[in-house]
């Protein structure tokens, strides 16, 4: 670039650039590598010239080995690479390029949450993939190396005795518990949030009210309620606690392990689930059999578990009470949807009887994950089920007859109110307090003893059991 003067002007990362290859140039390998040394803890430029469009990564996040969860930072990648091209005294200006190649296939992945042993591969295939043989024999050899270091140095530390408690199985069984998965549940709920207190502190936090001999149940709603308590402390924690229920909503319909599996086989456990879960829902009689119809594969490979995070806890806490789907033919009820299989059923009974239906099922699945979009209560209760009834409100009017009071304004209403919809009622024809009955010679009284009765019975009714009828 020129300034108005015709003077050259060269950005800091442009000038980092000439004197690493002049430093190259004249065999100063050791110093070019102190210099990008030095650039990568001051961090590397934002842009480089003469390469392709960036790529919008910033949907994507790096699991370090410890299992902290960082954003995605391609100048880090690239400063890695150009170590290995300056280990063989190389030009590393290559590394742009394949940096940059790295980054597009990671976001290519599709994935919000990739590995960084899954990172190092795809640098690997990459330096191939660009002739730089020698560079990438010298990258899987230092990939080693810090593998056995870090073998090497694991501290073994013994489990604070303090920090053990004995803990009850449903049969009846016990078994030590140390703590290890609350650790990683923990890790999973503070992604992306810059929450008041350290994970030291959450633990603490976490294990009040804990003590030995607690059943495996207790324990668990133990952990929700303290996490729960912490949404006082700071607005993030209401996603920190959102999420801490979403490990253990995975488990239970996943089969999904905190404890010994990676977060980014949370995608992998969907994918393979959902099949399972659908012929599970039509075997009880809860899903509608026309769903196994469709092309799951392909909708499978929609279903994103990432847009659980935007969930906080009184939304998740809603979906697991009452809308989520439950199998109550074994011993124990338990939950066969996560919220994005929710969210998926609904959409494809919404369109399951469509022509192609599986494109409208998508869109509109990617309207309800991203929350731009709902439908009414009926529709999620009801939709993909045997009985797929989706309107929210009924609308009736009772006659001056002991017939349509009893049939219409009280029986029909109670069929009505079963599957989740609410009623409106006109009762302006029923006649008044002290009005002459001509068939009994008697007098009425009036309409607020059937209003009563009408009122009693969607409080019987109760929306399917799921909510107060009104």
């Amino acid at each position: 670039q020129e300034e108005e003067g015709g003077a050259p002007r060269l950005s800091f990362d442009e000038l980092h650039k000439l004197i690493e290859k002049a430093l190259v140039e004249n065999d100063a390998y050791d110093v070019a590598k102190s210099l990008v040394f030095s650039r990568s803890n001051h961090g590397a430029g934002n842009g480089h010239p003469g390469t392709s469009a960036p790529v919008d990564s910033s949907l994507i996040r790096l699991i370090r080995r410890s299992g902290q969860v960082v954003p995605w930072n391609s100048s880090k990648i690239e400063v890695a690479i150009r170590k290995a091209f300056l280990s063989l005294r190389l030009d590393s200006e290559p590394a742009v390029q394949v940096s940059d190649e790295v980054t597009r296939r990671a976001v290519a992945t599709g994935q919000a949450f990739i590995n960084i042993e899954d990172v190092q591969d795809i640098v690997q295939e990459e330096l191939m993939k660009h002739g730089f043989f020698k560079v990438a024999e010298s990258y899987i050899l230092y990939r080693a190396r810090r593998r056995v270091e870090r073998e090497t140095n694991v501290d073994h530390h013994e489990v604070r005795q303090d920090s053990m408690i004995v803990v009850k199985k449903k049969d009846g069984s016990t078994f030590f518990w140390d703590g290890l998965d609350l650790k990683k549940r923990i890790t999973f709920a503070s992604i992306g949030l810059d929450l008041c207190l350290n994970p030291e502190q959450i633990e603490e936090s976490l294990r009040r009210s804990v003590f030995s001999e607690i059943t495996e149940d207790d324990l668990r709603k133990t952990i929700i309620l303290n996490a729960k308590t912490l949404i006082e402390r700071d607005a993030d924690f209401a996603k920190f606690a959102a999420r801490i229920l979403l490990t253990y909503i995975y488990e239970e319909v996943l089969g999904w392990d905190v404890a010994q599996h990676s977060i980014e086989e949370i995608r992998t456990f969907h994918a393979k689930e959902f099949k399972a879960y659908l012929k599970r829902g039509v075997g009880i009689k809860r899903l509608d059999k026309k769903m196994l119809k469709l092309d799951i594969d392909r909708l499978c490979k929609s279903i994103d578990p990432s847009a659980d995070l935007d969930f906080d806890y009184l939304g998740i806490q809603t979906l697991y009470d009452r809308y989520l789907v439950i199998d109550k033919t074994g011993e124990v009820p338990r939950r066969l949807e996560t919220p994005q299989f929710f969210w998926m059923r609904v959409a494809m009974g919404v369109f399951a009887h469509e022509e192609n239906p599986e494109e409208q099922i998508i869109s509109l699945y990617n309207l309800y994950k991203s929350r731009r979009f709902c439908s009414s209560t009926p529709t999620l209760f009801n939709a993909g089920t045997p009985h797929s009834q989706l309107s929210s409100c009924y609308l009736y009017k009772v006659d001056d007859t002991i017939e349509s009071i009893m049939y219409r304004g009280i029986a029909e209403n109670a069929f009505l109110s079963k599957w989740a919809g609410g009623l409106g009622g006109s009762w302006t024809a029923v006649r008044g307090t002290g009005s002459h009955i001509a068939g009994t010679n008697g007098e009425s009284q009036g309409v607020i003893p059937f209003l009563k009765v009408a009122n009693d019975t969607a409080v019987a009714v109760n929306q399917g059991g799921k909510r107060k009828g009104a």
